[in-house]
């Protein structure tokens, strides 16, 4: 495993790689972030692609990201972080609706658990995920990054189809 540390408009970002392949993307106090001795040395070459993806999502021209990445979860989880990938980028479902879409719906809060588990959060956008009132609730990376993305892709949305 090898790291490395990115600015971004929501903070830090350290970036993880197992064997040249994204396997983590954390924030600053993060929930569930391993602990950094796990991440091995400092080296920022495999992340080259990584961190241009990132820079062309936060100028507001990359709505879905092209990545190979190595998520370590359970199958159900994967399942879960698969199907967070196909939220349209500025758009949100609840939680209810994402086990309703990974044909488990009475497993609301077994997919939020998952959701919370997501080792590549922005990537694989689990901020698009939303409560059934539309409330902004549980996120990893804390409510108020998840509010300062969800807001910055409507309104990049929004300026882009002149809405």
């Amino acid at each position: 495993m090898t790291h490395t540390t990115v600015d971004s408009p929501v903070g830090p970002l350290t970036l993880v790689a197992t064997d040249g392949v994204l396997s983590g993307l954390y924030m600053t106090d993060q929930r569930y972030r391993p602990d950094d001795e796990s991440f091995g040395p400092v080296d920022a070459a495999p992340f080259a692609d990584v961190v241009a993806q990132l820079e062309e999502y936060f100028a507001g021209t990359r709505t879905t990201f092209e990545l190979e990445l190595d998520l370590l979860g359970t199958p159900f989880q994967r399942t879960v972080w698969r199907a967070l990938c196909s939220i349209p980028y500025g758009e949100t479902v609840s939680y209810g609706e994402l086990a309703a879409a990974v044909g488990r719906p009475t497993a609301a809060r077994a997919v939020g658990m998952a959701n919370g588990r997501n080792p590549v959060g922005i990537i694989v956008p689990c901020h698009r995920v939303v409560g059934s009132t539309g409330d902004l609730t549980g996120y990893g990376g804390g409510i108020d990054r998840k509010r300062q993305l969800l807001a910055f892709e409507t309104a990049t949305l929004a300026s882009s189809t002149g809405r």
